[in-house]
């Protein structure tokens, strides 16, 4: 099975991203393309589907687009080109986002840029923007399709104040996943689907991670593109005690282990 290879599974269409041989047979790793699961990613045994089936290019009947115009066929391409990520080198955000421009905020968004992989620790003094910075690489990472699942992890008084910042200054929309919210999803879907994978890009309080062992295991089962963590000086190794690991630091440690 080739990676790119279009296939219908489950009355869905998804094009496939992996493939592995495994002893229970041929395990395809796909991302959806239509309908309600566009976007998402799964996984499936190809024996066990009995609905399976490889869209083959030579077999797509084309129509005829009867649209004033060819309006639809006008609007799938725009939708095309605008969802296409960019392969510039350069960052596109720095002075279009609703802040004020200063230079020392460009320098952590081109060393992420600069970075195969991110990762960056961004220790500027209080009052100078850390959540600005983080926001401007954020939206950098998402033109370039390298941060389609977000994760912000936050102390429970800077929920609504991170969650604000991203909407109203870069459009980001993160679903905030406080005690209550994983109540009432727990209670809403199938016992084994896991809370973090029916929202792509969520904040949560790192005191919730701290308390519900579940939520960690949930973790555990779920990866994301771009993993935030504010505050995280206070996850570092106590000085006090031989350097013991607290709960805070094994839980940063356990996140960096989920991002790409």
């Amino acid at each position: 099975m080739n990676v790119g290879t279009m296939i219908r599974v489950r009355s869905s269409t998804w094009k496939v991203v992996g493939h592995e041989r495994r002893a229970h047979g041929n395990v395809v790793s796909c991302r959806g393309m239509s309908g309600i699961v566009k976007g998402k990613t799964a996984r499936f045994v190809v024996e066990l589907e009995d609905d399976y089936a490889v869209l083959h290019p030579t077999k797509i009947a084309l129509e005829h687009d009867k649209s004033a115009g060819f309006l639809d066929t006008k609007l799938f391409l725009e939708s095309a080109f605008r969802s296409t990520p960019t392969t510039t080198s350069q960052p596109l955000t720095l002075g279009k986002a609703a802040i004020d421009d200063l230079a020392f905020q460009h320098v952590p968004v081109e060393m992420a840029l600069a970075q195969d992989r991110v990762r960056l620790l961004l220790a500027d003094d209080v009052g100078l923007g850390k959540t600005l910075e983080a926001g401007l690489i954020t939206s950098e990472l998402i033109l370039r399709g390298r941060a389609e699942r977000i994760l912000v992890v936050t102390t429970r008084a800077m929920l609504g104040q991170f969650q604000k910042e991203f909407w109203t200054r870069f459009s980001i929309p993160l679903s905030r996943l406080d005690s209550a919210a994983i109540r009432r999803m727990r209670n809403q879907i199938p016992a084994q689907y896991n809370v973090f994978d029916q929202f792509d890009r969520s904040i949560v309080s790192i005191d919730t991670l701290k308390q519900d062992s579940q939520i960690r295991a949930a973790i555990e089962q779920s990866n994301w593109d771009l993993i935030i963590i504010d505050e995280a000086h206070n996850a570092a190794k106590r000085a006090r005690g031989g350097g013991t690991e607290s709960l805070r630091s094994k839980l940063a440690k356990l996140l960096s282990r989920k991002a790409d």
